[in-house]
């Protein structure tokens, strides 16, 4: 473990695993707290020795078909279908995503639960619920689509709610630390740890998580909009390497700001 004390606080050596989004942290696990596989390094053949002199097989994935049936998930082609759908023309432009540009930013599409009519029956019509976000307006859209039909059957618009971001969110966030002058320890930070300026998110191994204010939590006047806005707060780390703490720095999205806690 070390520690670098001049900027942004501990730096504990580990492994980089790419960039994530968390729908909320509980704990963070450093290394030497987690293995980086599920596997029990004495699992093998049937007599607990490991399998040896077997070259690997690699198989084709089945070919996936274009349409899923009952509860199955949504194969590639739903899935596009489903976001084409809600979308729509107008949309398309009114909305503006994490970078600016036009059209919402995709959340998450996943196979929408049954209707109280479509229960009992024997084949009911597959929907998809696609999650948007606005950055244009803060909102947060969800637009189910029926995949028969080709119709958005009901669309909800809500302000004040904050799914969790997702890694292109994540990633855009980073590069407006990376470029803020309140980076600079982490910036820094980096420079000490490798030799190499920071340039890129593709330099670090980042974790997002939303940062809202409340009455528990009312948080900075610089922050008083997250919540409304879309405000996240990063976990970040070299690749390959240690972390650096930019805990206390929370990178506003919409308004494209970085403010620091306390």
């Amino acid at each position: 473990m070390r520690t670098i004390g001049r900027h942004l606080g501990k730096v504990v050596a580990g492994v980089g695993v790419g960039v994530t989004a968390a729908a909320a942290l509980v704990a963070v696990l450093v290394p030497g707290e987690a293995s980086g596989s599920d596997r029990d390094p004495g699992a093998g053949s049937a007599a607990g020795e490991p399998e040896r002199g077997r070259p690997a097989v690699v198989e084709e994935a089945p070919p996936q078909r274009e349409r899923g049936t009952g509860r199955d998930p949504l194969t590639d082609t739903e899935l596009r279908r489903a976001e084409r759908i809600a979308l729509g023309q107008g949309f398309r432009h009114s909305a503006q995503d994490v970078r600016g540009r036009p059209g919402p930013q995709r959340i998450a599409t996943d196979l929408a639960e049954l209707t109280p009519d479509q229960v009992g029956q024997a084949a009911p019509s597959r929907r998809a619920e696609v999650e948007l976000y606005d950055y244009r307006t803060d909102a947060y859209i969800t637009k189910t689509v029926d995949l028969a039909t080709g119709a958005v059957r009901h669309t909800d618009t809500q302000r004040g709610v904050q799914p969790p971001p997702t890694g292109e969110e994540v990633r855009e966030a980073a590069r407006l630390l990376i470029a803020d002058p309140l980076g600079s320890g982490l910036r820094e930070d980096f420079a000490d740890a490798t030799g190499k300026p920071l340039t890129s998110p593709d330099q670090l191994t980042v974790t997002g998580f939303v940062y809202r204010v409340d009455a528990e939590n009312p948080g900075p006047r610089a922050l008083a909009d997250c919540g409304r806005h879309r405000c996240v707060r990063l976990f970040t780390r070299v690749v390959n390497g240690p972390w650096i703490d930019s805990r206390p720095l929370v990178i506003d999205l919409s308004d494209r700001k970085v403010a620091r806690l306390g």
